[in-house]
């Protein structure tokens, strides 16, 4: 089995994470504004990221032999663990349910302040329960001024949201549109029984014609809707998110001391395989059900029309790797330099923002106080970023 031995590939881990975890939320957004149902994009997505498990299992996890100490990703299978593969399991429940809310959340409030708001609670809750379950093996007083800085992040990016809806409303009000009236006249995007989708957007990044084409595209409609709503799910997210590591930590460590003598600790590979099967498990029953009761206004759907619709499948299939090895790669550098530290990968914001900007056109035109904010916050990101990881420790065992 390969293991992460070093601080440098511990921070190697990180960096390839971040840039994973960054870029699958843009390619997930990129299909909703294209008229695809969250359901079918998410049901593509379930799968690969299951894969991308497997995948690691089978490679890393079973290069070298096996030992009694450190046994390979087959040899654990049937050790008697269950007590650390629940805790596992547990924490790809919280993971799915993170993922589910912010595949509506990115529709209200948008890709880059759902990520930054979501990646500061998980930061702020999520590496403090790490730095003690680690037994502190990570520099506090670097960590904590690093945590400082994703909780003033979060508070900016409200601030960059409200800012910025602001600046769309009045786009739209300077030229008489009612967003209700936008609503009706846009009821589908496609039908969903053969695939179909919207086209690409026509109108300059930016502009009033521009924000009623997305809406007209769409499958989750937004105007005349409170933000809160977005808020609210982004929140319930966040905190979704802020537990997962903490109850992987426990399920590879094994501070609670659940497993009977002799057993060894289960190897970062097996608690990730059984992370993920969870994570899909959950993800399938609730999107199945989600096709016939949709939320959000979405239009329902079918099994049959799931499985034809091909528009835009490859895509999701692609987010679904990068977010399986992405996970994978962020519990890699977690063991070996500690998982408090690992969470710097939470500074994914740094490259949803960028796609956000590119792809949809997110703050384009919008007003001199809105770009101050979005400056103010990536600038307290990348602090924060920079401090989180130059608190790596080096875990003994």
């Amino acid at each position: 089995m390969y293991l992460v031995e070093s601080k440098g590939g511990a921070i190697a881990c990180m960096l390839l994470s971040l840039s994973f975890l960054g870029t699958w939320p843009a390619i997930m957004t990129l299909l909703e504004r294209r008229g695809r149902l969250p359901q079918h994009t998410y049901l593509d997505y379930t799968i690969t990221n299951l894969l991308a498990a497997v995948i690691i299992a089978l490679t890393f996890g079973q290069i070298g032999s096996s030992t009694a100490e450190v046994p390979n990703f087959l040899t654990q299978l049937s050790q008697d663990n269950w007590p650390c593969i629940l805790l596992a399991m547990a924490g790809g429940v919280v993971l799915s349910l993170g993922n589910l809310s912010t595949q509506y959340a990115w529709a209200f409030v948008g890709l880059s302040v759902t990520e930054v708001i979501t990646s500061s609670i998980t930061v702020v809750i999520g590496t403090t329960l790490n730095y003690f379950l680690d037994d502190k093996i990570n520099k506090a007083e670097i960590l904590f001024p690093g945590v400082g800085c994703f909780l003033i992040a979060v508070c900016l990016a409200s601030a960059v949201h409200s800012s910025n809806a602001a600046d769309n409303k009045a786009k739209l009000m300077a030229q008489g549109i009612d967003t209700s009236v936008v609503k009706e006249a846009s009821p589908n995007n496609g039908d969903p029984e053969n695939g179909s989708s919207g086209t690409a957007p026509k109108a300059k990044f930016g502009t009033a014609d521009f924000l009623i084409e997305v809406e007209k595209r769409r499958s989750i409609k937004v105007f005349g809707k409170s933000t809160l709503i977005g808020l609210v799910i982004t929140f319930f997210a966040g905190v979704c998110f802020s537990l997962f590591s903490p109850a992987f930590n426990l399920a590879t460590n094994d501070q609670w001391h659940t497993l009977k003598e002799g057993v060894p600790h289960l190897v970062v590979y097996t608690a990730f395989f059984y992370f993920s099967v969870s994570c899909f498990v959950l993800a399938l029953i609730l999107n199945i059900i989600f096709l016939y009761r949709p939320v959000m206004d979405a239009p329902k759907s079918t099994l049959r029309a799931y499985l034809s619709d091909w528009n835009g499948r490859g895509w999701a299939f692609l987010a679904g790797l990068l977010c399986g090895f992405g996970n994978g790669l962020q519990f890699m550098g977690g063991q070996a330099a500690g998982y408090a530290a690992a969470d710097a990968v939470q500074a994914l914001p740094l490259v949803s923002t960028f796609w956000g900007i590119v792809l949809f056109g997110e703050y384009r035109k919008s007003s001199r106080r809105t770009y101050i904010l979005l400056g103010s916050m990536l600038f307290m990101f990348i602090a924060a970023v920079g401090i989180l990881m130059g608190s790596s420790g080096h875990r003994k065992d």
